[in-house]
């Protein structure tokens, strides 16, 4: 029989379109707009949040241990803020996130969201979008109105001013609420000041069981090698079949896979968690380098049914430290955003200030079982004024993510170097 083992390696990246346009603590916020049918539109913003998964992977594989984000609501939040930006500002935040370059079509991010706010009958998929603005601020309208409409992100006063620890709890807290309490101080102490006069924040939890879970009693501990070839026993669940396969064979002619796909979907077939495992303990980094959008697409397109081949994953849970993202974005290109003399946030404001985005930050989690999948994300941008064939056994790091089967979206992305 086929054996198949995936040793996951934190790094995931799981692109959670969905939106919950409910009304949660604070203001009062008008009801949001009912879902929408899939687009055109929708599609190229689903396939360029792909595209900007893994360059934003690329400048944040660098870091060391287990990695797990949410490109998505990096993706909905940086989109949210482009929908106020002008000349270079929003050329160079459009370009970096792959969004149409007309403003109309741009807008199809929030759509993005608006079509997975329906619910679900097999598994637990929201999104949430919400603004914070300086109290007597003169915001356009017209901006307010696009948020509300396309991102179903209510308006919400601060006081930024005078009490700025104050709107770091609220908002805190609302992150909280949105993430069934997953995420929990996405702003961290003084990350907010009396000089910020906007917060944008998109929040996102996903939850769903396995379209064939596995058996508790079949998990059993197993030895995971490591990059550096150290062995470590792990919690190994185990099952047979149930999954699609390709195997990429090695172009040296030696036995042995370059690597290898596994694609476990959740019940309902509409999601999936993609699993990427290099043919060596210590081949992640060259995975890594071969990682596009364009070939993961056809991998997957590859995959055949694994029929009664072994199935091993560990488990694991991961949750990440608040992630700065400023530095990653800039060398993406996305730099006249943060420049204090060069941003141009005139399509937020009509005010004579100068905005500027001051920070980027996201938190995440994720916790896989024999049931099934959770995770959870929620990012925050800040927005300041200043007066200036084989068997598949993943048993070594590997990458995976959780993506819509139907439409290519890619909601988590992760690696897992230590379970």
């Amino acid at each position: 029989m086929r054996r198949l083992v995936l040793s996951l390696v934190p790094s995931v990246l799981i692109g959670l379109a969905g939106c919950q346009m409910g009304s949660p603590a604070g203001n009062p916020v008008p009801p949001g707009p009912p879902p929408v049918e899939w687009s055109a539109e929708m599609q190229a913003v689903a396939d360029g949040n792909n595209w900007f998964a893994l360059d934003l992977y690329a400048k944040l594989r660098g870091m060391k241990g287990n990695l797990f984000f949410s490109p998505y609501s990096a993706h909905t939040a940086l989109a949210m803020t482009a929908a106020g930006a002008k000349g270079a500002t929003r050329d160079q935040t459009v370009t970096v996130l792959h969004l149409p370059a007309e403003e109309q079509k741009a807008g199809a991010s929030g759509d993005l969201g608006r079509f997975y706010a329906h619910p679900r009958e097999d598994y637990e998929l929201s999104v949430a979008n919400a603004l914070w603005g300086q109290k007597g601020y003169p915001w356009r309208p017209e901006f307010l109105d696009l948020q509300r409409t396309r991102f179903g992100a209510g308006f919400r006063e601060a006081d930024f001013a005078t009490d700025p620890e104050a709107e770091r709890k609220r908002i805190n807290g609302w992150v909280e609420e949105q993430t069934r309490d997953r995420i929990k101080e996405l702003l961290r102490e003084r990350l907010i000041t009396n000089r910020h006069r906007m917060v944008l924040v998109n929040a996102v939890y996903f939850k769903g069981a396995w379209k064939d879970q596995f058996d508790p009693k079949q998990t059993r501990p197993l030895p995971f090698t490591q990059a550096d070839g150290t062995k470590t026993p792990v919690p190994m669940m185990h099952r047979e079949g149930g999954f699609r396969h390709y195997v990429e064979p090695r172009t040296d002619g030696k036995w042995g896979a370059e690597f290898q796909v596994a694609e476990l979907p959740y019940k309902g077939g509409e999601l999936s968690m993609v699993v990427l495992l290099p043919g060596t303990h210590d081949g992640l980094p060259a995975l890594e380098a071969k990682l596009t959008a364009d070939a993961l697409a056809g991998w997957l397109a590859k995959a055949k049914d694994a029929g009664e081949a072994d199935l091993d994953l560990p488990k694991f849970r991961i949750e990440t430290d608040a992630m700065m993202l400023k530095d990653p974005l800039q060398q993406l290109g996305m730099v006249a955003a943060f420049d204090p003399f060069a941003a141009d946030f005139t399509g937020l404001h009509t005010g004579g200030e100068q905005l500027f985005v001051d920070f980027v930050v996201q938190k995440a989690f994720v916790d896989v079982n024999e049931e099934g999948t959770e995770a959870a994300a929620a990012t925050a941008v800040g927005v300041r004024g200043d007066s200036a064939r084989r068997g598949f056994q993943a048993d070594h790091p590997f990458l995976f993510l959780i993506r819509d089967t139907q439409r290519g979206t890619i909601l988590f992305l992760g690696r897992v170097e230590k379970p």
